[in-house]
């Protein structure tokens, strides 16, 4: 519950360990007071009453201090909203109320027939924000801009950017630099969330690892997107973040309408990246991922060992040694529907090959289920193949320009699902489909960008870009009501589309179709910034590997290196031998045992993978794991020892692989020099407290 002054206008919220603090003046004009360490309502009273500063005519002493910077009046900064109307463009507010329901803070603003609220809720530590736009007038309004928040940081010399970049098989990947004047945009302007980008920052000044501030900010959309991160001319920061790419139009809301813009989540922690790491898995694992609280089956996918060449009976013989291994979960990945024997054909079509499944999928399913694992399939339903039945009845379906060259990628088309009769198709073609088998997973990709994004004969086609991801949402919403054991993976060609979004409905994410174990560290170092491994799939698959640079490695460097997050298996099991599938045996059993930390536990990141030695540990109650992989030793030097986090100081642990026991926050250091050496090697540490 916010604490709020006795005049209603200024108002705190607080976590364990940090506040956030906000002012309305007497002129209306929201004005941030404080983010950062817990404080008082009698400390933010007194932050209000200081007078804003005195500017020449060419500054605004609004900018770099309001808490949603609109379009108009005396501000220079990037606007947070701008509408446009048939008589002008701007906003000109007044403030009208607020409103509080459990810990959720909501302060109402209108300029004529727009009514504009600011949402704010505490979820732990992290804070909430998003805006309602509701258009209570008789004309439609345009808006061209709605970002979710602004947020302000205090001020501070030197400020240092974290973000998370890369492309295709090489994403999430950590790169840090200072902030200099002016701005620094990141987004993505291709209709998801994007390789390139994760929609995600912190800022620092001198933080480590476990000490220091730092602060956080992630955009919860799995469409077109833009952060800005503004260091304006007195110095102060500002980082505005929301929905689509630019000021077009995003959309043209009626009379009657409203627009809520997504989640764009904030957090302050004293703790160093990875105290701040550790608050937003948390805050995921609470109130973002479903079922959070349930361990992720360790899954085989078939994709690698068969690409489009798959049957029946090769699926079941698949099975059958993948259930040997240990395996929870088996995956039809794609080429069994429609007339999908290569990637030109069959997208759309979602009724399963009948001469692969000549009865459909169901017995198949049943046979998988009969060696104790669960069945999972591979679906692309945003996407259609024009050599597709659906193309053919329907080739209006699809997202194009009047005249143009509707563009193929990977021989697809995107489908327009913002059109209503499309968002039933679809609901109806996979309702069915996880009605008429026994399917427990499903694993959904998106393959393309959008590239042709029109909407020929629409009043108003740019609305596309927020439609298609609102359909989105609102499609799997429905699936999950309906089919409420069937878990979902998100998947775009690898880690296309990761975000808070698209994690609030579905189960774990495909981290990066780049399943080389030595390339994966750095990926998976990235993630880990922002994501908790709960989500993390991380796959086993062949060596050499084939599918990318044919670097030969261990299955033990390759296991331990999956391990890290939700544990897959991806390569052709036909092909491994006995003791291989044996050995695997044996790391998929240690695995679940240490599951419940992996997933559940705190993640401590005890030496980064630049080379040489890698580690990670993960905590939960009275035992620990760490894993630790060798990329490369020199020299025949010795090993460096890990300081272990997160552990009682006064109690003693032992090691479970050595029986050596040790006190408090311990050095590991013989059970590393017996278990690792040379090049890509890896080591599993379990420690229990005695």
């Amino acid at each position: 519950m916010p604490d709020i002054a006795e005049n209603g206008r200024t108002w705190v919220l607080s976590g364990p360990t940090s506040s956030y603090a906000l002012h309305l003046t007497e002129h209306d004009e929201l004005l941030h007071l404080h983010w950062g360490p817990a404080i008082a309502l009698a400390d933010a009273e007194a932050l209000a009453a200081r007078p804003l500063p005195t500017c020449s005519s060419f500054e605004s002493p609004l900018d770099g201090r309001e808490e949603y910077p609109v379009e108009g009046g005396p501000r220079f900064v990037r606007p947070a909203l701008s509408v446009r109307t048939a008589q002008r463009r701007g906003t000109e507010w007044h403030f009208e109320r607020y409103e509080t329901e459990g810990d959720e803070l909501r302060l109402r603003f209108r300029d004529g027939g727009l009514a504009v609220t600011l949402h704010y809720r505490m979820r732990g530590d992290v804070v909430e924000r998003w805006t309602t736009l509701d258009n209570d007038g008789a004309e439609p309004l345009e808006l061209l801009r709605a970002d979710s928040a602004t947020w302000t940081l205090p001020e501070r010399e030197e400020w240092r950017l974290s973000q998370l970049h890369g492309r295709w098989a090489a994403e999430s990947r950590l790169a840090r630099s200072p902030l200099t004047y002016g701005e620094k945009v990141i987004g993505s302007r291709r209709g998801h969330t994007g390789h390139q980008h994760l929609p995600w920052v912190a800022l620092d000044t001198d933080a480590t690892e476990e000490r220091g501030e730092v602060y956080g900010c992630a955009l919860g959309w799995s469409g077109s997107w833009r952060i800005a991160v503004a260091q304006l001319p007195d110095a102060r920061v500002q980082i505005t973040g929301g929905a689509g790419h630019d000021e077009s139009g995003l959309l043209l809301l009626a009379a009657g309408e409203t627009f809520t813009t997504p989640v764009f989540a904030g957090l302050w922690s004293d703790g160093g990246f990875g105290g701040a790491s550790r608050t937003w898995h948390a805050y995921q694992r609470t109130y973002v991922i479903p079922d959070a609280g349930q361990d992720r089956p360790v899954l085989y996918n078939s994709w690698e060992a068969t690409q489009f060449d798959i049957s029946e009976d090769q699926q079941e013989a698949l099975a059958r040694r993948a259930a040997a291994a240990g395996v929870e979960l088996f995956v039809v990945d794609d080429g069994w529907f429609g007339a999908r024997t290569s990637d030109r054909a069959g997208l759309g079509d979602w009724t399963p090959n009948p001469d692969r499944f000549p009865d459909g999928l169901a017995p198949l399913a049943d046979r998988v289920h009969a060696l104790g694992m669960r069945f999972g399939i591979w679906v692309e339903p945003e996407m259609v193949n024009p050599d597709s039945d659906l193309y053919r009845a329907h080739p209006d379906w699809v997202q194009y320009q009047p005249g143009r060259k509707r563009t193929e990628q990977r021989n697809q088309l995107v489908l327009n699902l913002a059109r209503e009769d499309v968002q039933e198709y679809l609901w109806e073609q996979l309702h069915g489909l996880l009605s008429n088998a026994p399917v427990d997973y499903v694993k959904w990709d998106f393959n393309r960008c959008f590239t042709d994004a029109g909407w020929p004969g629409d009043a108003y086609p740019q609305r596309l870009w927020v439609d298609h991801v609102r359909a989105l949402y609102a499609l799997l919403d429905r699936l999950r009501q309906a089919h409420p054991g069937v878990a979902f993976e998100s998947c775009s060609g690898g880690g296309g589309r990761i975000d808070l979004g698209v994690l609030s409905r579905t189960d774990q994410v495909w981290t990066s179709d780049n399943t080389d174990p030595l390339d994966r560290l750095a990926i998976q170092h990235g993630f880990s910034q922002i994501h908790p491994a709960r989500v993390m799939a991380a796959w086993v698959t062949d060596s050499p590997n084939t599918q990318l640079n044919g670097r030969v490695s261990s299955l033990r460097f390759r296991f331990v290196s999956a391990m890290a997050g939700v544990l897959g298996v991806g390569g052709d099991l036909t092909r491994w031998t006995a003791e291989e599938l044996a050995e695997a045996r044996r790391w998929v059993d240690l695995y679940k045992e240490i599951r419940p930390l992996v997933q559940h536990g705190d993640q401590y990141r005890l030496r980064p993978p630049r080379g040489g030695l890698s580690a990670v540990q993960y905590v939960r109650g009275d035992e620990t794991v760490v894993l630790a992989l060798l990329q490369s030793q020199h020299y025949g030097e010795p090993l460096p020892a890990l300081r272990l986090r997160g552990l009682d100081p006064t109690a003693s642990y032992e090691c479970l692989e050595t029986g050596e026991v040790h006190r408090g926050a311990v050095l590991l250091h013989h059970g590393l020099d017996a278990g690792l050496r040379g090049d890509l090697d890896a080591t599993v540490l379990r420690l229990r407290r005695i």
